[in-house]
């Protein structure tokens, strides 16, 4: 396991899947973790796990897709660790449907929350980052959803999940924890010559 103590983390969309999982894999390999989200409840039963094992965690109530939301969120967290080391921008929802009927509310939705709120958490990193001088921003998308078991994935149905793993030349689909896998590695020290790089966790996917 890579080491990150004495690292300071900030996990958004922490309250369940990738999110939460991250949360979890960082403050296993040392890191004092901020787990951000919408969902109250669920952050402070991540941040009980958290402690339970040992580790030292802050809940961040925040909506990403609301800047003031997001400068008070890093301005707590700021307040009770002192520094930001790791970003993960993993915050995002979901509207699928036909492009014909997608409604205009739903697209901004969309856009407010997996694009614009990766950039205001970005901004509020760097202001941090940049004085420090060091640094880590690891932004998690789905290219393709789908492809990795996460609560939204659980809507898709049987047959469409068996017709994804036909897809992948691994032969199965994707867990959280291969992609905390290699968010816990770019976060670490042993990463430290990686930058602006795209890292495909898929299975071989792109193989097929």
């Amino acid at each position: 396991m890579f080491s990150l103590k004495d690292k300071v983390a900030l996990v958004t969309g922490a309250s369940q899947g990738i999110g939460r999982d991250t949360a979890l894999a960082l403050a296993k390999a040392g890191a004092k973790v901020a787990a951000a989200a919408r969902n109250e409840e669920k952050l402070s039963a991540l941040v009980a796990e958290i402690t339970a094992n040992g580790g030292e965690a802050l809940a961040v109530k925040m909506d990403v897709a609301d800047q003031e939301q997001v400068k008070s969120a890093f301005k707590t967290v700021l307040e009770k660790f002192g520094r930001l080391d790791i970003l993960v921008n993993n915050a995002a929802i979901t509207k699928d449907g036909l492009a014909l009927r997608m409604k205009a509310e739903d697209w901004d939705a969309v856009i407010r929350t997996n694009l614009t709120g990766a950039h205001f958490c970005t901004q509020q990193a760097l202001s941090t980052m940049m004085r420090a001088r060091a640094g880590r921003i690891i932004t998690v998308n789905a290219v393709a959803p789908g492809f990795i078991e996460t609560p939204m994935t659980d809507v898709l149905s049987a047959e469409v999940k068996d017709e994804l793993r036909k897809r992948i030349p691994l032969g199965r689909m994707g867990t959280p924890a291969d992609v905390t896998a290699a968010i816990v590695f770019l976060a670490s020290d042993e990463a430290a010559y990686i930058t602006g790089h795209v890292l495909d966790v898929n299975g071989g996917m792109y193989l097929a």
